[in-house]
């Protein structure tokens, strides 16, 4: 097949080979929670930072890693640790998925939140990418409370004041913002 024919056969398909975040085809039984999960893979595909469709996407991912973590083979126990391990695993990898839309920015939030103790800088250039795909502030907002959830209101306060604009940002942005300031202002320093 030359060239061109395959590039008019790709621009006369009628769907896109791949739509990021829907159901791979696998050959595991499909679970009980298969209907919700493909429903909320559906609410994820239209707009990829619904933060109530991932969240419960998450926690379904999440309940299914942790339920199916290996268990020790010396004892045949499952360890609590490889439990919560297999279960952020398994939330990094859907996160991964949904980031790949470049209008995805809520799942480089929750990549950075799963980082942000393993690796530092690269959990704050997602964040500061985050910030760069959305325009209207919620993801400033975001990526600054996750940061003071984190007891980081120094990072949180330089994130917010690199990437807030008052002028075209939700409030939400704004609070968050001043309230990193009060808290870093707060913290003892080192």
């Amino acid at each position: 097949m030359s060239l061109i024919s395959r590039l008019r056969a790709m621009l006369k398909r009628k769907t896109p080979a791949n739509r990021v975040g829907a159901r791979r085809p696998s050959a595991v039984a499909r679970s009980a929670d298969a209907p919700r999960e493909d429903a909320l893979r559906a609410k994820l595909i239209e707009d990829p930072n619904d933060i109530e469709a991932f969240k419960g996407l998450a926690e379904l991912v999440r309940r299914r890693a942790a339920g199916a973590a290996p268990a020790d083979p010396l004892t045949a126990d499952q360890q609590p640790a490889d439990r919560d391990r297999a279960a952020d695993l398994a939330v990094w990898a859907l996160a991964e998925e949904i980031a790949g839309n470049p209008r995805a920015w809520y799942a480089l939030v929750e990549l950075a939140r799963l980082s942000l103790a393993d690796d530092h800088e690269g959990a704050m250039r997602r964040l500061a990418g985050a910030c760069e795909r959305e325009h209207t502030g919620v993801a400033v907002a975001e990526s600054v409370r996750m940061l003071r959830e984190a007891d980081l209101p120094g990072e949180a306060l330089g994130l917010g004041v690199g990437h807030w604009s008052p002028r075209d940002h939700v409030v939400d942005a704004g609070v968050q913002v001043v309230r990193a300031a009060l808290e870093a202002a707060a913290a003892p320093t080192a």
